[in-house]
């Protein structure tokens, strides 16, 4: 089978990134879904934005919806797309250093995703387990993804899935190999994997049997619906 195929952040060779034209063209594109990041405002608005600033610095934690571009979208226009084009998300917490435990976003967002019935089209991820935490205490049911970007023991990586409650593993995709996808199936875990955007890298990773890849080119993704039979590990 192949993998569910995610454009990371959208498209964003096409479109600049986390744009709802950057989600429509990776969907127009044949992928299954996209990849996006909920940061909150100060006055509350859930927005969709990979850094923790904008292009001209400002932080977006100190910003009302109003001093705000126009092509920065909100969760809630997301999550109605979503509706309306039956797609699937990945939808990433991101969190500051500074500001390490949950805020209300977590609660807030798993309640726009029930409301509007998107529960089983939706994984929620973070490099922050505490936020894991969070979402398995307000919605057990909408499936979480521990992401991580370093080698790390398969004792803690247990520990975490395990007291969150994760079914997937989200590593960068430099930090899989068989011993790793070993211990997943041992496990039960699904394996989603970010930024592959080399057509030898999903060959690879399509051969070791990941559940979903991400990246930022839907034609190099695509490659993955064309390749032999996965290997057996």
């Amino acid at each position: 089978m192949s993998p569910i195929l995610l454009g990371h952040r959208g498209s964003p060779h096409q479109f600049r990134e986390n744009t709802m034209p950057g989600y429509q063209a990776a969907l127009a594109a044949g992928l299954d879904g996209v990849e996006v990041d909920v940061r909150r405002l100060v006055d509350g608005t859930l927005v969709l934005h990979h850094d923790a600033h904008l292009p001209d610095g400002r932080f977006l934690r100190d910003l009302r919806r109003s001093e705000v571009p126009a092509w920065l979208p909100t969760l809630p226009e997301f999550l109605a797309w979503m509706a309306d084009t039956g797609t699937y998300a990945n939808i990433e917490f991101k969190w500051e250093r500074e500001v390490w435990r949950p805020d209300d976003r977590v609660e807030r967002t798993l309640d726009l995703v029930r409301g509007l019935g998107l529960g089983r089209r939706v994984l929620v991820s973070s490099f922050n387990p505490l936020y894991l935490l969070a979402a398995r205490q307000v919605a057990p049911e909408i499936e979480r993804g521990f992401l991580f970007e370093r080698e790390l023991a398969p004792a803690l990586i247990t520990t975490i899935m395990k007291v969150t409650a994760s079914v997937a593993l989200h590593p960068r995709f430099s930090l899989i190999d068989r011993e790793l996808m070993a211990l997943a199936r041992q496990r039960g875990w699904r394996v989603n994997t970010w930024t592959v955007n080399d057509v030898a890298e999903v060959q690879r990773l399509t051969g070791l049997g990941v559940d979903a890849l991400i990246g930022n080119f839907p034609e190099v993704l695509l490659t993955a619906r064309r390749r032999p039979d996965t290997e057996t590990i």
